[in-house]
Formats: structure tokens, sequence, C-alpha cells
């Protein structure tokens, strides 16, 4: 289940698609584990890898929708990529995920120059960005400083961006703004005299700039959208390009557990390896288990995007769930992997060092946690109570180009939006006891009764909504597993950790202060424990133990 690189095929992909996620892999390999530390703990800019990047054509030809010969815009090996470059770090990812961010609002727009203009930017090997967020404002759409000023030959920009990644080097930065009819998004060049560079605000390797536009001027063909076009843009463009959050925290995950369980088995305490002891197998299962859910939920979502449409728009559920539900669980990997190897997650020559920092920034790159899981309760009544009939959504790994994405529409009628009925993937895996178990808490949920004075009750919501992502995060779990064939052993172990998870967070809804006395009842009956079985343990421990020494980077 987790990527190796030293058995990765990609064999699901075409030849260039396999040569390019090859090649990517082999740049990192060859530097091997040392210069990869070393630029880390200097914060050294990326210049070989974007050098690499050129080179190859790589950001060209994944990220060009529409473009001739091999390139365009396919979630499945783009998050592929994600992966791989999370897997060697975190900025590396970064680099890559403003530049998908940067170029969302052009290649939704009808301006052909800009368009093409990208296009270039792109086969040159520049990298993008996206000028949204402000430090008064946050990412906060609704409202922004910098404003567009008409002249004769267009317009006049002024104001300052801040927390904006690749500003520093950008080709292309999309930034938000205003004029005096509405919003509007327009096209700047970092290496235009008026633009000023402020600073990197963050103390890492990835620049996270601010930067300030005086007097910069914007011709009519930088204009990528206007009015309620630019604000759905910067709503659509977050769905496209915020989804690669949950494939760096697979990555990151994957690196970290190789490292982690490696040296726990060939460590030996009072005469025995780490690994004997029953507290540190049940951590380092737990987190096996925890990682395996995390990348099937975040594969079959993927199916979802490439097979959305104006008439399926049920993406739109499971982007924020890969955005903190995949997120967080990988915060949870990392912790539990922590635990068992102590303070040699500390140790400045190990990946796993670098890897319990950065785990922690990708549920927040994306506003935090409780912004998620409060655009996933907008789908909860329509989800378990209002089912309807779809086509079944096929694996996909077919070279075609994810147009769909770059024209979402209007970014409204989330409420609206229906969905297949969980219960048939559930019902096809009622025979585990896990999944069982599990299928009467979620079918209890749906008789949960929420007063309506209690939707203001932000706090309140929240726990509710912690227990309404277990169910969906358990739907597709479950989908992938039947396409993939996962091991029963497997999939009945990550049902007993949403059991327990299900019985955590329906503790925490007891205790609110707005929750009433019935509700704590109900919630008091969702403490089930998950059915215990020693033969299915073993084998996942097995799994875990098959990890020690699968991969090792060279020094």
């Amino acid at each position: 289940m987790l990527f190796n690189p030293n058995t990765a095929d990609f064999a699901q992909f075409d030849d260039e698609t396999r040569r390019l996620l090859r090649a990517t892999v082999d740049f990192f390999e060859e530097r091997g584990k040392k210069a990869l530390i070393d630029r880390y703990i200097n914060r050294s800019w990326y210049d070989d890898f974007l050098a690499f990047s050129a080179k190859e054509g790589l950001f060209a030809t994944f990220l060009t929708p529409g473009g001739s010969g091999d390139k365009r815009w396919d979630t499945a090996r783009n998050a592929v990529l994600s992966e791989i470059l999370g897997f060697y770090g975190l900025d590396y990812w970064y680099v890559w995920q403003v530049t998908v961010l940067g170029l969302g609002p052009v290649w939704q727009s009808g301006a052909d120059s800009a368009r093409r203009h990208a296009a270039q930017l792109l086969d040159e090997g520049h990298v993008m960005a996206f000028g949204l967020s402000e430090r008064s404002h946050g990412a906060d759409i609704y409202s922004t400083d910098m404003v567009l000023t008409k002249t004769e030959d267009g317009y006049l920009a002024n104001g300052t961006k801040y927390y904006i990644g690749n500003g520093n080097v950008a080709g292309l930065v999309s930034v938000f703004g205003k004029t005096d009819d509405g919003y509007v998004f327009f096209t700047a060049d970092s290496r235009h005299p008026d633009y000023h560079l402020i600073k990197n605000v963050v103390n890492k390797q990835m620049y996270v700039s601010t930067f300030e536009l005086r007097d910069y001027p914007v011709r009519e063909q930088d204009i990528l959208h206007t009015g309620q076009d630019a604000f759905d843009a910067a709503l659509n463009t977050v769905n496209v390009g915020k989804f690669n959050l949950c494939t760096a925290a697979i990555g990151i995950c994957e690196h970290a557990m190789y490292e982690a369980v490696t040296h726990a088995h060939r460590r030996v305490l009072y005469g025995k390896p780490v690994t004997n002891f029953p507290h540190v197998r049940r951590e380092l299962s737990d987190a096996y288990v925890r990682l395996v859910a995390m990348k099937l939920f975040s594969d079959r979502a993927v199916d979802y995007f490439r097979s959305a449409g104006p008439d399926d728009r049920r993406y739109l559920l499971f982007n924020p769930m890969t955005k903190m539900k995949v997120t967080t669980e990988g915060e949870r990997v990392v912790d539990l992997m922590w635990d068992v190897i102590a303070a040699k997650g500390f140790e400045a020559d190990t990946y796993f060092d670098k890897a319990a920092m950065d785990i922690r920034g990708l549920p927040k790159l994306e506003g935090t946690v409780h912004v998620n899981l409060a655009l996933i309760l907008k789908f909860m009544p329509n989800y378990l109570h209002h089912p309807m009939a779809y086509d079944a959504v096929p694996t996909r790994h077919d070279a075609a180009d994810d147009e769909f994405l770059f024209r979402q529409g209007p970014a409204r009628g989330l409420g609206a939006i229906r969905f297949h009925d969980w219960r048939i993937a559930y019902d096809k895996f009622a025979a585990l006891p896990n999944v069982a178990r599990f299928r009467q808490q979620a079918d209890a949920l749906g008789s949960l009764e929420v007063a309506q004075e209690q939707h203001a009750d932000l706090d309140f919501l929240l726990s509710v909504g912690q227990l309404f992502a277990l169910v969906v995060y358990g739907h597709l779990i479950l989908e992938q597993a039947e396409l993939t064939g996962l091991d029963a052993s497997v999939l009945d172990e990550i049902f007993a950790v949403l059991v327990r998870d299900f019985a955590q967070h329906a503790t925490d809804l007891h205790g609110k202060t707005a929750t009433t006395d019935e509700q704590a009842a109900w919630a008091l009956d969702q403490v089930l424990r998950p059915v215990a079985d020693e033969a299915r343990t073993a084998a996942v421990w097995n799994e875990v133990l098959s990890l020690v020494g699968a991969y090792e980077m060279r020094p």
C-alpha cells in the first residue's frame, strides 16, 4: 500500500508520466539523505529542484490543461507527484502546490492572452503564486485592501499581500483585489519594478512572501476575472489546489514510517527488540492502518474529482475531507510513531525530525480544521437522509484532461448537492465485525436531533461534524477497499480504529455545555468497543514488520 522508491513503477500511467515520476524520484535519491537534510537545515532555496523541473518540463507537462502531447491536467498523476514531493520534503511539495494555486484563476479565465502567457512561462520553467491572503484579513475573500484604480490605459494596483508562496520568483502571480465595480483577479510579475518583495515571513527553506504593489500597471489583458466571477474563481481554485494537502501528508507519513519502524525494530532494550513490547506493537499498528486509511480515502476521492460535472459535484464534500480529515490523521500517525521512537525523533540527521515539524502545517495551510468542518456540515442532511442514484464512478487512471475543474461555475448551492447511498458500501462489508459495529454508530448519527438554536453554537456543531466526517471517511475507504481487493484483516483493523474514534468524539459531544440530556444519552450509547481478534491483529503486525529495512534513503 505504501509508496516505496525502490519498487514504484507507476504502471497505472502512460509512458511519459512514468518517465517523469521516475525521474523525480531519481533526482532526490541521487542527492541522498544528507544533502536533503542539509538544505532543509540551512534553509537553502531549492533552485536545483526548479532547474530539474524546468529541464524535464515537469510542471509544464503536469499543469497545462488542454496542452499538446502529454500536457494535461490529470488529478490522478498530480496526486502521485504531490505524494512523492511530500515524501522527500514539504518544502519541495510547497513550490509545486503554490504553482497549482497560482494557475487556478488563469485556467478558469477566458483571457486567452493570459492563458497563453502562463503556458509559455511553464514551458520556460517558471513557477507561479496565488496572491489572495492579506495580513489583516487572512484568506477572507470578502475583504481585500488591494485596490485597482482606473487609468486611461488600464489600472494601477496598490496594496500588500501576505503569506504568498513563491512570491519571490513567480513568473506569474494571480492577485485578488477590488475596483470601484467589485472584485477582480489579475496577473502580476514578481520581476516587475513596481512589484516590491518585502521579506520571507517563515523560517523555512520555502519562500512565503509578503509583497507590495505600488502603482503597478495592470493592462486589460492582465485581467482574469471581475465581479462574482472573481469571487468564484478564488473558491474554485481552492477546490482544485488544496486537495494536494492530503497527498503531501501521506508522503510525509510514508517516509517517516519506514524510518520509525526500522529504527524501533533494530533497537534492543532489555535484551529484546523494541517492537516486542505490546504497547509499541499497538501504536505502530495503529499508525500503519491510519496511514493506509488516509491513502484509501484520498485515492478514491481522486476518482470523484475526475468524474465530476455540473450534475455531479460530490467532490465538493470529499475535498474538505481531504484537507481536514486526512491531514489531521497525518498528525496522529506521526505522533503515534514519535511515542515509539521518542528522542530519536528529535535528531537532526533523521527525516522524522522534519516530518514531525512539517506535518503540523498541513491542516493549517487552508484555513483551519474548524473552517473545513463547518463546510462539511453543509452536506450532512442530504448525505445522511436523501440519497439519489448515480452511475458507478470507476477508478480513473486514464490519460484525460480534468477540464471540468476549470469550469466549476458558481461557488454556491452546496447544501443542495445530493449523494449516492453511503449504506451500500457498508452493506458489502457487513460480515467484517468492526465494519458492522461502526455501521451501528453511523446509523445512529442519522437519529441525532439538533435543535434550531444549537445551529448557532459552532463549538457544539463541530463535534457533530467530527462524527459525520467519520461516516464519510469510512464510506470512501470501503469503496476503495473493494476496488483494490484490500486484505480483510487490514480493513477490519481500520474500522476498529474508526469505532474508537467515533466513541471519542461522542464523548466530546457528551461534555459540551450546549448538549441536552437526550443528546448526552445518545452520545453515551455510541461509546462502543471495537471487536478484538488476535489473528487479525497479528496479520496487521506482520504487514508493519514488512516495512523494516524496506526503504532507507542512501546517506
